[in-house]
């Protein structure tokens, strides 16, 4: 827990976060970005210092780390969450396809990934589809640069399906890393770090505090990928006065209903897709499909639209799934409140 306290723009507070308070808000309590959550409470900051928050069933699915919330002005309990202006979100495992947030109130997304065996764009496009879809500038940094002959090769592959999007070769063990990164990691800004398990998230992370903060593993060398370090959502101060939350590794990110990003990390898909004859082209076989003509061309790679298809199929799966899952919830409501009004006119009867 932090020691010294910070003023609320050093802990990356936006003006646009008073438009969601009142002067009655200001009266009963004051904002605190959470730094951490644990299994049965928060670790939060504020311009009154450091303070752990216990968890309430009413509040604790909602919350998460980047998070402002107005506590209560006595005591460190949560009055309620301020609204985001971005999140970082995948369908959690299993089969509810609920909804996870997993960072907030973010600037700059850091997509980790290793030039090894590790690196596989299907994955990167995954990344990209999140970011753009929650309106955080995306920026792709690849690790283990200084252990790689051919580290021109991993940037070409990035160019092909984000020529736009900022890409950083590094040594994440070396400070000089903290360079081609200080555009991003300025004062009051916040970013995040996400990859799969051993591409040197928390080595990087560790490496621009200065100092181990995290504990980091190795890499199984047969194949590179690495053992699972980080097992709680934390953000930590840069001596820069950037805000870094990094993340488990995430092998397997499922999209929820990410249209929005689908359609910035696949503009290029998009914009054949314009050109096709029919407007509902499925790009299976139909007539006149532009987009498939352009992978038969060779202009666009196969693998591209393939993992597009998939990804289009999850986006519309999560969709579904919210709606329908926001039915059961309604319909489930509406058999609770008639449950209690016949509980308490019973209780009437009785009496």
């Amino acid at each position: 827990m932090y020691s010294q306290t910070f003023t609320l723009f050093q802990l990356g507070w936006r003006l646009s976060y008073s438009h969601d308070l009142t002067l009655q808000d200001f009266e009963a309590g004051y904002p605190a970005r959470v730094v951490g959550v644990h299994r049965n409470a928060l670790s939060v900051l504020s311009a009154r210092g450091a303070a752990s928050v216990t968890l309430s069933a009413a509040v604790e699915p909602a919350i998460t780390v980047g998070d402002w919330l107005l506590l209560e002005m006595e005591a460190p309990r949560v009055l309620r969450l301020l609204e985001r202006q971005s999140l970082i979100a995948r369908i959690a495992a299993g089969s509810e396809h609920r909804l996870q947030a997993i960072a907030a109130n973010l600037d700059t997304l850091f997509i980790v990934t290793s030039c090894n065996h590790d690196f596989n764009l299907s994955r990167l496009e995954r990344y990209l589809a999140v970011a753009f879809e929650a309106g955080v500038e995306p920026v792709i940094v690849l690790t283990k640069a200084d252990l790689c002959d051919g580290v021109g090769s991993y940037l070409d592959a990035v160019r092909t399906i984000a020529p736009a999007v900022a890409s950083v070769p590094i040594d994440a063990t070396s400070t000089a890393c903290a360079e081609p990164l200080a555009a991003w990691l300025g004062g009051g800004q916040t970013v995040a770090f996400v990859g799969s398990s051993g591409v040197g998230k928390s080595t990087l992370a560790n490496t621009l505090m200065g100092g181990a903060a995290q504990a980091t593993g190795g890499i199984r060398e047969d194949d590179a990928r690495g053992r699972h370090t980080t097992t709680a959502r934390e953000m930590f101060a840069l001596p820069s006065g950037a805000w870094v939350i990094d993340t488990p590794g995430m092998r397997e990110l499922r999209v929820g209903a990410v249209e929005t990003g689908m359609n910035a990390a696949f503009d290029d898909i998009e914009r054949l897709a314009a050109q096709c004859r029919f407007h509902d082209c499925r790009h299976q076989g139909d007539r006149g499909c532009a987009v498939e003509h352009a992978v038969a061309a060779g202009t666009l790679d196969g693998r591209r639209l393939a993992n597009y298809r998939k990804l289009q199929r999850e986006a519309a799966q999560a969709a579904r799934s919210t709606k329908e899952r926001r039915e059961h919830d309604r319909h489930y409501g509406v058999l609770n409140r008639n449950a209690q009004r016949l509980q308490r006119e019973k209780k009437g009867r009785d009496y």
